[in-house]
């Protein structure tokens, strides 16, 4: 059964000549598990929104959408709200009540079914999808991962034919992710719901994906089974190949393609290829390769120092964050991973002095941040860029919004200009200056907003989940920019989910749990002592090289010992 039918769709925003949607034809059968991927901007949300007609952009759209055989656009709403269920990337925009069970119940109602009907369907949704426990918890209470968990059941309860799903675990921690994926693809598998959804984090949905479709500025330039639009990337020398699972990634590397191997997708395939081609005894002597030495380094101060700091929200409350102390030295690129509500984000807001502990001490280079003038913490010193991008934004355009950074600042009207020019064209964001902030796409927003941040020249960077919404190969742009910042003495502090980066990336790696520091260490011997908390390469060559952690040094190895 086809569920929809796209036929010739192009889309263009107001006041814009370039399509956001270039002429595309696209069929989705029911049933169908369906990853829609592509750079930040290429159109992916677009493409998705125009699939339930209250969420359609304005702009000027030729070309037809057809929902079971019929327009769209004469599709009712009633049976558009109980049929297509839309789940957007930030939780928090979507929960409408306070009570967990009232939002299972709120869709049903607006929906005008009876009581009992209602009670029979949550109890089932509330079994089905674990909720049992916090079940009369205040929404509020609730960790990122079961707000998504949460509005995933509101929507089922709905008994949805389609699900879609715009990057539903940009804001989740690895396990919180893994945990929803496999859901997602349990309500696909178990009750034929057809799925189409886009995400960046394709390790755990591309096995499960029966469908990979590629967006390129606006248009479709693949489509086929996950395994050969990899293929077809690696192929096409196209940059999205650097979001592909790192299995795949490295078999790339390693291994040209010759059609009589196939490529592994998964991390069981991948560790079944590696010790399918090697000698694993071989290997594991030659894995124990020299180590780097320890060298007499002039160890650099401390610049960033929390000393037996404990906060609470209210003065009844419970205590978020429990005896945390920590270093962080001139230079270091410093990590922070850990789950959803563990203190991670609580513990920058101290550090930028939005909250005050009430015992223990927050200090910057010897200083209090709560005390210091926003002047003298946020110019040339501190710069921090938040969890959600658009709470920087507060002009027209991009561009006005970059200039804004800069309105209190010395500089002439021609430095500025300069200046402005010179973070656009590393932020790639040259093409929506005239853009207003809110109109870009959830990666565009991010690049924009690190732009403004980058503009105050600090020399401590904060950033919350940078790498959100961005897709592989801009990744590895602001990997490397980091890393040239760190070059020049800047001292970078990340709270971050995307346990890759921050392997590749990160000089030093520390996990929450529990509102405190509980470990920290070099960041490859961290993920190196990990078994959920790691990378996808180190669970696929941990085997043969255990203190293997990123897909280049596993490629680096592969190559070294063909």
């Amino acid at each position: 059964m086809e569920i929809y039918r796209i036929e010739d769709l192009s889309f263009a925003f107001p006041g814009k000549e370039k399509q956001a949607l270039a002429h595309l034809d696209l069929t989705i059968a029911g049933g169908e598990f369906v990853t829609i991927i592509g750079r930040s901007g290429c159109g992916k949300s677009t493409l998705l929104r125009h699939l339930k007609t209250v969420l359609t952009p304005h702009g000027v759209r030729s070309g037809a959408i057809c929902y079971m055989g019929q327009p769209l656009s004469e599709t009712d709403q009633r049976t558009q709200a109980s049929e297509i269920g839309f789940v957007l990337q930030n939780p928090d925009n979507q929960v409408v009540t306070d009570k967990v069970w009232h939002e299972l119940a709120f869709g049903l109602e607006s929906l005008g079914l009876d009581q009992q009907t209602m009670r029979l369907r949550v109890a089932e949704m509330a079994s089905f999808f674990g909720i049992q426990t916090w079940f009369h918890k205040e929404v509020t209470e609730l960790s990122g991962g079961q707000k998504q968990l949460l509005n995933l059941a509101s929507i089922m309860a709905m008994h949805p034919a389609v699900l879609i799903l715009d990057e539903p675990t940009s804001q989740l921690d690895p396990i919180a992710a893994m945990e929803f994926l496999e859901t997602v693809s349990k309500i696909n598998r178990e009750l034929g719901v057809t799925v189409i959804m886009t995400e960046h984090r394709l390790e755990e949905v591309l096995p499960v994906s029966d469908r990979l479709i590629v967006l390129d500025d606006g248009a479709i330039i693949a489509d086929g089974k996950p395994r050969e639009v990899g293929e077809q990337l690696h192929a096409m020398g196209h940059s999205m190949f650097a979001s592909m699972p790192a299995p795949m990634r490295i078999f790339a590397a390693a291994q040209h393609y010759d059609g009589n191997i196939p490529c592994p997708l998964t991390v069981k395939e991948g560790r079944q290829w590696l010790e399918d081609k090697r000698k694993v005894t071989d290997i594991a002597k030659a894995s124990s390769d020299k180590q780097a030495s320890s060298t007499a380094e002039e160890i650099a101060p401390v610049v960033v120092q929390f000393k037996d700091v404990w906060l609470k929200y209210e003065k009844n409350g419970p205590d978020v964050i429990k005896d945390l102390s920590f270093e962080v030295r001139k230079g270091q690129f410093y990590c922070i991973v850990g789950g959803n509500g563990t203190g991670k984000s609580t513990t920058l807001s101290l550090l930028s002095g939005i909250q005050r502990p009430y015992r223990g001490k927050v200090l910057i280079e010897g200083r209090n941040p709560s005390t210091m003038k926003a002047k003298d913490l946020f110019h040339n010193l501190l710069g921090v860029l938040p969890q959600n991008p658009q709470s920087l934004f507060v002009q027209k355009t991009v561009e006005l919004d970059l200039h804004e950074m800069l309105s209190e600042t010395k500089l002439t009207s021609e430095e500025k200009r300069a200046k402005v020019e010179a973070v656009a064209a590393l932020a790639e964001l040259e093409k929506l200056l005239a853009m207003h902030p809110y109109d870009l796409s959830g990666g565009e927003q991010q690049r924009a907003a690190l732009a403004k941040v980058l503009l105050l020249d600090p020399t401590i960077l904060v950033l919350d989940e940078p790498t959100k919404g961005l897709d592989g190969s801009f990744k590895e742009k602001l990997g490397r920019f980091l890393q040239e910042l760190q070059a020049r003495g800047v001292t970078i502090i990340m709270v971050s989910h995307d346990i890759e980066f921050c392997a590749r990336y990160g000089e030093v790696c520390g996990m929450f749990f529990d509102g405190s520091m509980i470990t920290s260490n070099e960041a490859k011997t961290f993920f190196a002592g990990n078994h959920f908390y790691t990378t996808s390469a180190n669970r696929m060559a941990r085997r043969i090289w255990p203190d293997a952690v990123t897909v280049e040094s596993v490629i680096e190895r592969c190559r070294n010992n063909q």
